[in-house]
């Protein structure tokens, strides 16, 4: 059941606004699966990373949450949650119109159809290139002045009309802001990213 797609290990669902990256400032719910073998040291949700922590969860249950909330969106995140099958939870999201975006380092390559996606590649374990070609968006989580480089490696990997966000780490936002805007402002094909849903403390 969990191979096949029908299961999820579901940390958490909730109705809220997206904070982050091209899709800033829409309603949306949001599903993290639990499961991530990246193990970035800076990550916020380290209580993710291990998937025998959280509720294997059926796809019917899931679906049946979101319709209880008016936004026609959702966000699949985690995680990592390319680890797993996709296929049937985005079949049966998309057979009640809903828009799905999803978050991903890239990883494990692609299952189920998205209207976005939103690749986040990590130094410490290289996203594969034909994820890289899927990216309607590339986001680069910025801790200190190597992941600047780690970004333009990056771009020559991904499709000519994929977004471009730089978005500092939470903890080092004050320190690492000054050196973001200076490299946008010295390549403006690069955009700023802001957790502002933790500016409006909301989930």
């Amino acid at each position: 059941m969990l191979d096949r797609g029908m299961l999820l290990p579901v940390m958490e669902m909730f109705y809220s606004i997206q904070g982050e990256g091209f899709n800033t400032g829409k309603a949306a719910f949001f599903i993290r699966i639990g499961g991530c073998d990246v193990g970035c040291h800076w990550c916020d949700v380290k209580e993710a990373w291990d998937a025998s922590l959280h509720p294997l969860t059926t796809v019917d249950e899931i679906v049946s949450q979101v319709l209880q909330y008016p936004a026609q969106s959702v966000v699949i995140t985690g995680g990592e949650p390319l680890m797993y099958n996709l296929d049937i939870l985005c079949r049966k999201l998309k057979d009640n119109q809903i828009r799905i975006f999803l978050e991903t380092s890239g990883t494990y390559p692609l299952s189920g159809s998205f209207d976005w996606i939103c690749l986040s590649p990590k130094s410490q374990q290289n996203p594969r290139k034909d994820m890289l070609q899927l990216a309607d968006e590339l986001k680069v989580i910025v801790y200190d002045e190597d992941d600047f480089r780690w970004a333009e490696q990056n771009v020559s990997l991904v499709k000519e009309k994929c977004l471009l966000y730089l978005q500092p780490e939470w903890s080092r936002y004050e320190k690492i802001l000054p050196s973001i805007v200076d490299f946008i402002l010295n390549n403006p094909r690069w955009m700023f990213s802001l957790q502002s849903h933790k500016f409006m403390n909301i989930p």
